[in-house]
């Protein structure tokens, strides 16, 4: 009798993956906005000691991200070869080794906060407010580095939905939890900033109990407390493989941002406020594109593991088709309501102004963003994660820095000047992205990609 084969895993449509991610992401950044909304009503001090707080947890949080990302990864890789019991192992060492990173981190943050929070040169009177905040949610971050592990493996498997909605409850508890003990109502304590920070850290608890539910339900994965020792070095360097580099590209691409903000701040408090507004109308633009970019990675990690190739390369070309219409009608749109966008933020009429030309300088720019974003994640899901994080510390600190500084602080061309620089970056290295894919230099990445997976690997040749 002939041996029935194993069925091929139905895949799912990009879009039916991506927007889920698209409103999970932007409420992920909404925690953040109604924490400093919460404080803003006790002081502009206590904003600016929560935001210096802030700094070490969003460290923390790329540290976890790295795991997520690498673990994701490899995980299509498995159940795109429906390999269950490959991508279940890869499964539980990501949630284990993100929970280790995550003990220490947060013992950091509970018995070092103080020490932290000088190093970071908080004013001793605004220790009042962002001692207590750092102690809540750095104590509490192990429970984060949990959810990044467990949200990434339900994202590899197609459960985008299951993450937008723990995300969407999380949200709610944290801006009730907020209003209730930051204003005193139903009878409660009036807490101030303690109050936002025990809210946030009730939030992600929920979130962290629903999300080992749905690991239970939807995989059928309960990890072991021997699971939490069982951490086999051949695993992690594949999931490192994967999530150092985007690590690496993610801190060059951020840290040289940081860099030109400075340079704005340094053209006067009119330009920085300018940059600031412009860059948070824009960052619901940038979203679609990372909604993209992160479904497209998924789809091409299972096509990777199924050893389908060919639909790969015709799946990121069909993505980046999908994702400039997409951002080039939403930067338009925005572009059209900038006037009304910027006054929320702003009633100065230079500012709007200078606004309004950098967000129709940007209907440019977003179609460059979206070269890079869905294509650094499609040679990233093959395993080519090297070249991305390579071309991006070269472009950006040999082009984007040095000219920002010459043709806007320098020669005082001011921030339209910084504008084109960064645009003409993200365009040339959207371009060599897209080379490089058309080119199918990944393809030898993708074969040892798919080697390992299923156990027949052998060292992979440097590249000439």
């Amino acid at each position: 009798m002939t041996p029935t084969p194993p069925v091929k895993p139905t895949q799912p449509t990009l879009l039916t993956i991506a927007w889920p991610i698209f409103i999970e992401q932007s409420l992920r950044i909404l925690i953040g906005t109604v924490d400093t909304f919460m404080v803003s009503h006790v002081s502009d001090g206590a904003v600016a000691a929560l935001g210096v707080a802030h700094q070490f947890v969003v460290l923390a949080l790329i540290c976890f991200n790295f795991i997520g990302i690498g673990a994701s990864v490899v995980i299509t890789h498995h159940v795109g070869a429906n390999d269950r019991a490959g991508a279940e192992k890869i499964v539980t060492t990501a949630i284990a080794v993100n929970t280790w990173i995550g003990l220490v981190t947060s013992l950091t943050a509970f018995f070092f906060a103080a020490p932290l929070l000088r190093l970071m040169q908080l004013p001793e009177e605004l220790m009042v407010y962002a001692l207590p905040f750092l102690t809540l949610m750095g104590g509490t971050l192990f429970l984060e580095a949990m959810n990044t592990s467990i949200g990434a493996a339900l994202r590899a498997h197609g459960y985008t939905r299951d993450a937008m909605v723990v995300t969407v409850i999380q949200n709610i508890l944290n801006v009730a939890g907020s209003c209730v003990l930051l204003f005193g109502l139903f009878g409660a304590p009036r807490m101030g900033v303690t109050g936002v920070a025990l809210a946030s850290v009730a939030s992600r608890v929920v979130a962290s109990l629903i999300r080992w539910v749905l690991l239970d339900r939807r995989l059928h994965l309960m990890l072991k407390a021997r699971d939490f020792f069982d951490l086999q070095l051949a695993r992690i360097k594949r999931i490192l493989h994967i999530g150092l580099p985007a690590a690496g590209e993610h801190m060059s691409y951020w840290v040289s941002l940081m860099v030109i903000t400075s340079f704005a701040a340094r053209l006067g408090g009119d330009s920085l406020a300018t940059m600031t507004y412009t860059q948070n109308v824009l960052r619901l633009v940038i979203l679609f594109s990372m909604a993209l970019g992160l479904g497209t990675e998924i789809l091409i990690g299972r096509l990777i593991g199924a050893g389908e190739f060919e639909e790969a390369y015709r799946q990121v070309l069909r993505s980046v088709k999908t994702g400039l219409m997409i951002s080039t009608t939403a930067i338009l749109l925005v572009a059209a309501a900038a006037p009304q966008l910027l006054g929320l933020f702003s009633h100065d009429p230079a500012i709007i102004a200078g606004g309004m030309l950098l967000l129709r300088i940007s209907i440019i720019y977003e179609p460059g963003r979206v070269f890079n974003i869905v294509i650094i994640n499609a040679l990233r899901a093959t395993g080519d994660a090297r070249f991305p994080v390579q071309v991006a510390t070269a472009s950006q600190w040999l082009l984007s820095v040095p000219l920002c500084w010459f043709l806007g602080v320098r020669l005082h061309w001011g921030l339209p000047a910084i504008w084109g620089v960064m645009l003409t970056e993200e365009w040339l290295r959207g371009l060599i992205m897209y080379r490089r894919w058309t080119g199918r230099t990944w393809l030898k990445h993708a074969q040892h990609s798919r080697d390992q997976v299923s156990g027949n690997t052998l060292p992979l040749m440097p590249e000439t």
